[in-house]
């Protein structure tokens, strides 16, 4: 494993540790999209179905089960927990995530490594987790209200994408044979998504730091 990917899955982490932090401790969701959180738990469910088949190492098996276990762990608790769901923003987080799965899930069965059960479904999570943060996207864009936790959460996301491209380029030239176009295009497609808030992230934050300013 390598810098790259070491940090990107560092990354990744704590962005999940950013999210449950803030619905955990603060008792909030405010500014999070359930149906992105819904997108992420299928993501995984349906990527790692292997994981009491096929045994790699420790470390892959922990961030396997962490993953799975915090994505079902925050939609329950925006569903279901009696506090935060009150705080969630049903109202403006409409955009229809159900739209997403069919093409995904078409896409994969058309294009995959291997026509397998196993592969197609990893290929399905590939396509899936590129447009996963589509409603987040569009909840913030409604809001114009980016609170440091949420931010800070879908800052880390596209952060973790970043490295991950880092990680493809230094395989790409370190290892043999290291070709996965469907991983490399879905990942590029996923990063460019983030561009937008990026840009907004910055603007908010440039403008709170000359609100700090002394006159």
């Amino acid at each position: 494993m390598n810098i790259f990917r070491l940090s990107g899955d560092m990354t990744h982490l704590a962005s999940v540790l950013v999210l449950l932090l803030k619905i955990h401790t603060i008792k909030s969701c405010a500014g999070v999209s359930l149906k992105t959180q819904e997108l992420y738990a299928l993501v995984f469910a349906s990527r790692y179905l292997d994981i009491f088949t096929h045994y790699i190492s420790v470390y892959n098996t922990t961030m396997k089960l962490i993953f799975l276990g915090s994505s079902f762990s925050i939609v329950w608790y925006m569903r279901y927990h009696k506090i935060v769901r009150r705080t969630y923003n049903k109202d403006q987080d409409t955009f229809r995530h159900y739209i997403l799965i069919l093409p995904c899930l078409l896409l994969a069965l058309v294009i995959n490594e291997r026509f397998t059960f196993r592969e197609v479904m990893w290929a399905f999570s590939l396509y899936l987790e590129a447009v996963a943060i589509l409603p987040q996207l569009v909840l913030l864009q409604r809001t114009r209200n980016i609170d440091n936790l949420t931010g800070q959460y879908v800052f880390l996301l596209g952060a973790y994408r970043a490295l991950y491209i880092l990680n493809w380029i230094y395989r790409y030239f370190t290892e043999p044979h290291f070709i996965h176009w469907i991983t490399w295009i879905s990942g590029l497609v996923q990063t460019l998504l983030y561009a937008d808030f990026f840009y907004y992230y910055f603007q908010s934050w440039k403008n709170n730091q000359k609100l700090h300013l002394p006159a």
